[in-house]
């Protein structure tokens, strides 16, 4: 008899085969559940209402490192991208540079928001600003109320102004806010208010040459599994990841092939190959070797910035020898 299994995550086109049935994990009945990662993020951290679910890479991060975390992750990625377009700025504050970001009033949606992590990282260790000579703000993007859904033990000399009343999108609007860091763009920018722009436009240069520099390619969202489910069946892991993967490889193949591919949007087929060299011939890799850089990167400014209860290994976050070699 299958194993029942309830999952929750968010429409992904390199997740659909597996959703659909049209690819099965081995041994397994999954009950799927399709919607928003807000959604899912709040109801699996507060109440683990599924046993596999999409989370955010940050708050999996606080989560996984608690000393009795019930909670392990997958090495499959639902969401990866780079973030040198989430830094808005208010163009009256004469902010050209990073480091013109040192004694400003920034906002994030949360501290534990991953687009902010990688930033916020990236910013300390090579934008020459340190956490401690920004003044933080949290509130929600567009809508008030937004909270902090785990723990922090912020570092020593940061601040966190929490404006609960308040949105970030006003806030850098009206120019309370020097700066946000955002995943997605606030409504003010996407209204296109005369005040709010990109810090950096020519964020795609930049990002090519981040991955060129350190072979980080940012993981957002992971696929945590409760504990309790590999206890009698250790298998269920693996299994889930050979499904996961079939599921990646049929989405990427419809990607790749002009003849076939779902998108309706001309040269995409070329585009994405271009993508494919650049990432050695996968362009959205699973696994940990394939990810270390950006799995250790990120876990260093989860512990830095006072997400992470300690400093964890790639490895200690997914079930042990998950990538056990199984070619013949």
């Amino acid at each position: 008899m299958n194993v029942k299994l309830s999952v929750a995550t968010t429409d992904y086109d390199h997740f659909r085969d597996f959703r659909t049935g049209l690819v099965r994990a081995e041994g397994i009945d999954a009950t799927w559940s399709m919607l928003g990662h807000h959604e899912i993020f709040s109801r699996f951290t507060f109440n683990r209402e599924w046993d596999v679910a999409e989370l955010s890479f940050a708050k999996f991060s606080a989560q996984v490192t608690r000393a009795d975390s019930d909670i392990i992750g997958l090495p499959v990625y639902a969401s990866r991208l780079f973030r040198f377009a989430s830094f808005y700025v208010n163009r009256t504050k004469g902010i050209k540079t990073a480091k013109d970001l040192r004694g400003k009033r920034i906002g994030v949606p949360e501290w534990a928001h991953t687009a902010a992590v990688y930033m916020r990282g990236w910013l300390m260790h090579e934008g020459g600003v340190p956490l401690q000579d920004i003044e933080w703000v949290q509130a929600g993007t567009n809508e008030a109320g937004r909270i902090e859904k785990v723990e922090l033990t912020l570092p020593k000399g940061v601040t966190l102004r929490r404006e609960p009343e308040k949105t970030l999108s006003g806030m850098i609007a009206s120019g309370e806010l020097d700066c946000v860091i955002i995943a997605r763009p606030p409504n003010c920018f996407r209204e296109k208010h005369p005040d709010v722009v990109r810090l950096f436009p020519d964020f795609e240069e930049i990002e090519h040459r981040y991955y060129q520099d350190t072979h980080v390619y940012p993981i957002m969202h992971v696929i945590a599994l409760r504990k309790a489910i590999l206890a009698d069946n250790p298998w269920i892991a693996r299994n889930l990841l050979n499904a996961f993967e079939e599921s990646k490889r049929r989405s990427l193949e419809r990607l790749l092939d002009p003849a076939v591919s779902r998108y309706p949007i001309p040269w995409l087929t070329n585009h994405a190959r271009s993508i494919s060299e650049m990432f050695g011939g996968d362009p959205f890799p699973y696994g940990i070797e394939p990810n270390r850089p950006t799995l250790e990167l990120f876990l260093r400014y989860c512990h830095e910035q006072g997400i992470a209860h300690r400093l964890a290994r790639p490895e200690e976050i997914f079930p042990p020898g998950i990538m056990a070699p199984v070619k013949v």
